[in-house]
């Protein structure tokens, strides 16, 4: 027998796996509807994390898979350095990777996320563009996990309240009125 028709039949057997893992876990299908994500990193990501409650936040995940930059800081100077690389190889792998994919053929989609990838990378080199997105899909993932939502890729999220000048949050109390600008 020759031994790429093993390694060919081991892989549609793996293949096999990922896909009944993904069509019996809700959890995995919502994670695969993330931009970047898909079948094998939903997979990995519902089994290898586990569970998402464990984390404060998305940030959190971020820093657990190593897609943060090092902080050196001194006399009230922060730098950042280059990103830290902790936590699980092959879970960081996959997300840069699907963020690879997603900055490739930002420029064919056009949702909020495409958009800002595109301008993004006009505005730095694209391995950082790629860092950054996989780091955003670290945290449009916990966001997903732990909220049990599916995601939507046109979701824009609406400004704080903390964040909103005075006539905004002015504007929001008495909906009936009408401000003048400032």
């Amino acid at each position: 027998m020759c031994p790429f028709s093993e390694l060919a039949d081991f892989n549609s057997w793996c293949d096999t796996q990922v896909g009944q893992h993904l069509r019996s876990s809700p959890a995995a299908q919502r994670a695969a509807k993330v931009i970047g994500i898909g079948e094998l990193g939903a997979s990995a990501f519902t089994a290898g994390v586990g569970d998402f409650h464990q984390f404060k936040g998305g940030h959190q995940l971020g820093a657990w898979l190593g897609l943060v930059p090092r902080q050196n800081s001194t006399g009230g100077k922060a730098s950042l350095g280059r990103i830290t690389k902790r936590g699980d190889d092959y879970l960081r792998t996959l997300l840069i990777q699907g963020a690879k994919a997603a900055v490739m053929s930002a420029g064919k989609r056009d949702d909020p996320i495409s958009r800002w990838l595109v301008q993004l990378v006009a505005r730095v080199s694209w391995q950082k563009a790629c860092i950054a997105m996989a780091n955003k899909n670290a945290r449009i993932l916990w966001a997903v996990m732990t909220r049990d939502e599916g995601f939507d890729a046109r979701y824009v999220s609406e400004k704080p309240q903390a964040k909103k000048s005075a006539n905004e949050r002015l504007a929001a109390s008495m909906p009936n009125v009408t401000l003048c600008p400032a």
